[in-house]
């Protein structure tokens, strides 16, 4: 299945690095939720049931899909599913384990492809596999050694990472059914339901403490237009990138999300930026660029043997 680059390709590999970018800084606003009084679990099922009720009315527009789309809504769906078991093993284990297992995504991504779209695997996408691993474990592995799953947020990092792989290779094949923006909206409301009940289970357990309403509606009133403004959009491009990549390659996109994330925590709340962050970032944002820029030199290398 392996073709040459189109400039769809490109736009979406942009459209990757672009959702990477904003799921990098997206703990800021989840800190402000929780320091205005929302624990953790609650400001997560705020952050996707805000845009999951913004998303509905377009449900209408695209009823089609839904009436003709079949297993191929799969994709979308269990794309949610990550996202919120993502969010839960953040609030079940460590951090640092949760990023880790998730981001063995790009493994699971490429062997799904070289199995069920006849992608080969190429020396790029060795490079970006080696890449990566490489800077996840410089700068990760001293905090939490070798991490095989040991508790219940350790298994919901590793089968986030599944999921969105195998959600990543649905929308692939989905075979042009179903459009982008469906597939974003079953993203949003599949995470806001499966988030929602997280939160519920945490909090019948004792875990977190339901907030106040008067809380939400404190927070309510800047987070809509930052909902509106950057969480719409890249939920969208984070769906819009799967259309047209391999699976694979999207996780190592997504991987720029550790780069911001680190760079951001730093600059904003003081957070640690030493010598592992210095070397192991870069060689994370290489696996991310290994697949994009060498799409951009086929496309023009094949623009220019057309024109010759």
């Amino acid at each position: 299945m392996d073709r040459t680059a189109t400039g769809s390709d490109v736009i979406a590999a942009l459209a990757g690095l672009f959702a990477g970018l904003c799921w990098g800084i997206f703990w800021l606003p989840l800190r402000m939720v929780e320091q205005a009084g929302i624990e953790a679990a609650w400001a997560m099922a705020l952050f996707t049931a805000v845009p999951a009720i913004l998303s509905l009315p377009a449900v209408w527009f695209l009823r089609l899909d839904y009436a003709r789309g079949g297993s191929a809504l799969l994709g979308g769906i269990l794309g949610g599913v990550a996202f919120a078991l993502y969010a839960a093993s953040l609030l079940y284990t460590e951090v640092v384990r949760a990023i880790l297992l998730f981001y063995l995504m790009p493994i699971w991504g490429f062997l799904l492809g070289w199995a069920f779209l006849g992608d080969r695997m190429t020396w790029s996408r060795w490079l970006a596999i080696g890449l990566g691993i490489v800077g996840m474990i410089v700068i990760f592995a001293q905090d939490t050694g070798i991490p095989w799953p040991r508790n219940a947020g350790d298994w919901c990092g590793l089968v986030s990472g599944m999921f969105w792989a195998v959600g990543c290779t649905l929308i692939l094949t989905g075979g042009g059914r179903v459009r982008a923006a469906t597939h974003t909206v079953n993203f949003f409301c599949i995470a806001a339901i499966v988030s929602v009940a997280v939160a519920l289970f945490a909090t019948t357990q004792g875990r977190v403490t339901p907030p106040e309403p008067r809380a939400f509606g404190e927070v309510l009133i800047w987070f809509l237009p930052f909902a509106i403004l950057l969480i719409l959009p890249s939920g969208f491009a984070t769906i819009f990138a799967p259309t047209r990549l391999n699976p694979g390659v999207v996780g190592f996109l997504f991987m720029t999300e550790v780069a911001v994330a680190a760079i951001s925590a730093a600059i904003w709340s003081g957070e640690r930026f030493g010598l592992r962050e210095m070397i192991g970032l870069p060689l994370i944002v290489s696996a991310g660029l290994v697949e994009p820029v060498l799409m951009t030199w086929r496309g023009r290398r094949a623009r220019v043997g057309g024109t010759a």
